[in-house]
C-alpha cells in the first residue's frame, strides 16, 4: 500500500489529528529509553479505545505493514523502536481509569495510564498499585505490562505479573480477546502470565485487571553508609538470612552516590563513601520497632560506618527521591550512559560486583551500580561518550560482559528491563537453541505473520530455524 493512500486509510479510523507521518514530527519515536539504535517509524496513529486498534490493526494485518505498541517510551531494551520503518500505535491517548472496586481490591485500567496515577487515585481510600518503578511518574501500566516491569519493592510484592489479573488485548490479525478477568487463579493455562512480559510480540493489551493493596499500617526506613562494597553486600544476605524481608532493599556505589548527589534531591553523603543501603520495613506497626532494632544490630555486625532511621516522612521521601533520580543522574557524570538489567543469587553480590569492576578497569568505561539489592536486580550504569568513536560499541560489548558474569552464576540477562533489541544475542546466554525455538513457536501462535512487534527479543537465528520448521510443514501438508 503507498503511503499517501496508507494515512488516509488510518485517519478514516482514528481522525486526521490522530495521525503522525510527517518526517519531523516522527523524529521523537525513532528510540525509547535506549538510544544507541534509531530508527524512524512509517507513521504514528494515536486510537481512542480497543475498537480503533482493532480497526488499525486489522487494516495493517491485511496490508502486511508491521506494527507495534507504545506507552510512554521509558522502555530501557529498545522494545518500542520500530527497526523495520513499521507503524507505531501509541496507546498515550488510552489514558483512562476505567474502574475501581475497593471490596474485590480490583481497578481496571486503560494501557495508557500512568503508573502512579493509579496510586494517587486511590489513595484517599487508604489503597495503593504496589509495582513501584523508578520511572513510575511517567510510564504507562501497559508498558510495564509489556516488559513485566518491577521497581524497589519488588523484593517483598513482586513484579507486574503478581499483580495482574488479566488482559484484554487485540491480537495481531485484529480479534479482540480477553484473557484472565476479575477472578484470581482462574483454572486453565495461565495465558496472562504469558502475554505479561511478551513485550507486545503477541498483540497489543487494551485493558489491564490489576490488584490494588491496602496501604500498610506503618512504614520505616533505615539508612546504612559502608566504607566497604563487600560489608554492604554481606549485610543484605544477613538481613534476608534472619527471617526479615523488607519492603525494599536497595544499594548504590560510590559512583552512583556521585551522580545522584549532583542532581536535584541531595541527602548529603560523605564523598569518600563506597555504598549505602536504604533498607525499608512495612506492614503492621506491632512489632515493626523491634525488626528496625534488629536491621540496624544487623548492619553494625558488618562493619557500617552511620546507620540512621528515618525521623519522619520527609526525610524518608528525601531518601528515595534521591534513590529513584539514580538513572538519569548518570547525565551528571557522563554525556552517555547504557543502563543493563541483570539478576543474580544475592549470595553473589560481591562476587559479581568484583567481576563487574574488573570488566570496568579493563574496558576504560566507568561502571556505577544501582540496584534492588534485596532480589539481586543489578542494574549497571556503563558510561561511555558517543561522540569518540568505538565508545558506543564499547560501552554494549562491556554490557554483554556484564550479563554474562549475570549469566555465570546461574543468573538471568533482564529482571525487569525486557530484552528487546538491545539483548538478543545474549539470549544464548541463558536458553539453549531448542528452547529458544519453543519460546519462537509459542509467540507464533499468537503472532504468525511476525507483524505484531517484529524482530524483537529472539536472536535472528532462532528466528531463521522457527520459521524454516514452519516452512517445512507447510510443504508436508
Amino acid at each position: 500500500m503507498k503511503q499517501e493512500r496508507l494515512i488516509a486509510e488510518l485517519q478514516k479510523i482514528v481522525g486526521q489529528q490522530s495521525v503522525l507521518h510527517k518526517p519531523d514530527d516522527l523524529l521523537a519515536y525513532e528510540c525509547d529509553g535506549f538510544t544507541i539504535h534509531k530508527s524512524r517509524p512509517r507513521a504514528v496513529v494515536f486510537p481512542n479505545n480497543s475498537e480503533q486498534v482493532a480497526s488499525v490493526v486489522k487494516l495493517l494485518h491485511r496490508e502486511r505493514i508491521p506494527f507495534l505498541p507504545r506507552g510512554a517510551g521509558t522502555g530501557l531494551s529498545g522494545g518500542a523502536i520500530p527497526i523495520g520503518g513499521e507503524v507505531i500505535i501509541s496507546l498515550v491517548k488510552m489514558n483512562r481509569l476505567l474502574e475501581v472496586d475497593f471490596k474485590n481490591r480490583i481497578a481496571v485500567v486503560e494501557p495508557g495510564h500512568v503508573n502512579l496515577r493509579l496510586t494517587k487515585a486511590i489513595a484517599h481510600e487508604g489503597y495503593y498499585y504496589a509495582p513501584d518503578p523508578s520511572s513510575g511518574m511517567s510510564c504507562t501500566i501497559g508498558g510495564n505490562v509489556g516488559e513485566n516491569a518491577g521497581g524497589p519493592h519488588c523484593l517483598k510484592y513482586g513484579v507486574t505479573s503478581n499483580h495482574v489479573l488479566g488482559v484484554e488485548m487485540v491480537l495481531p490479525d485484529g480479534e479482540v480477546v480477553t484473557l484472565g478477568g476479575t477472578v484470581p487463579d482462574m483454572p486453565g493455562y495461565d495465558l496472562t502470565g504469558l502475554v505479561v512480559g511478551s513485550e507486545g510480540t503477541m498483540g497489543i493489551v487494551t485493558k489491564i485487571f490489576v490488584r490494588i493493596l491496602k496501604k500498610p499500617q506503618g512504614v520505616k526506613t533505615i539508612l546504612a553508609l559502608y566504607d566497604s562494597v563487600d560489608d554492604a553486600s554481606q549485610t543484605v544476605s544477613a538481613i534476608i538470612a534472619n527471617g526479615i524481608i523488607p519492603g525494599a532493599l536497595e544499594m548504590m556505589d560510590t559512583l552512583a552516590i556521585e551522580g545522584v548527589e549532583k542532581g536535584t534531591y541531595v541527602v548529603g553523603y560523605p564523598k569518600d563513601l563506597a555504598a549505602v543501603l536504604i533498607i525499608e520495613l512495612d506492614g503492621l506497626t506491632a512489632g515493626m520497632e523491634e525488626t528496625a532494632h534488629q536491621i540496624v544490630e544487623i548492619c553494625k555486625g558488618y562493619n557500617v560506618r552511620e546507620v540512621r532511621v528515618a525521623r519522619n516522612e520527609q526525610e524518608r521521601t528525601l531518601w528515595w527521591s534521591n534513590r529513584k533520580t539514580a538513572f538519569g543522574a548518570m547525565g551528571n557524570l557522563s554525556p552517555d550512559y547504557l543502563v543493563q538489567d541483570g539478576v543474580i543469587p544475592r549470595s553473589r553480590l560481591p562476587e559479581v560486583l568484583q567481576r563487574i569492576a574488573e570488566i570496568s578497569e579493563r574496558s576504560g568505561l566507568r561502571i556505577a551500580n544501582v540496584f534492588h539489592a534485596g532480589d539481586g536486580n543489578l542494574h549497571p550504569l556503563i558510561l561511555f561518550d558517543s561522540r569518540i568513536p568505538g565508545e558506543t560499541e564499547l560501552a554494549v560489548q562491556v554490557g554483554s560482559e556484564v550479563l554474562q558474569a549475570c549469566a555465570d552464576v546461574g543468573g538471568s540477562i533482564t529482571g525487569e528491563h525486557g530484552i528487546g533489541i538491545e539483548k538478543q544475542n545474549d539470549m544464548t546466554k541463558i536458553f539453549t537453541r531448542e528452547e529458544l525455538d519453543a519460546q519462537v513457536a509459542i509467540m507464533r501462535v499468537f503472532n504468525p505473520d511476525n507483524l505484531c512487534n517484529p524482530d524483537k527479543i529472539f536472536p535472528k537465528p532462532a528466528r531463521c530455524a522457527e520459521v524454516k520448521k514452519a516452512v517445512a510443514v507447510a510443504h508436508s501438508h
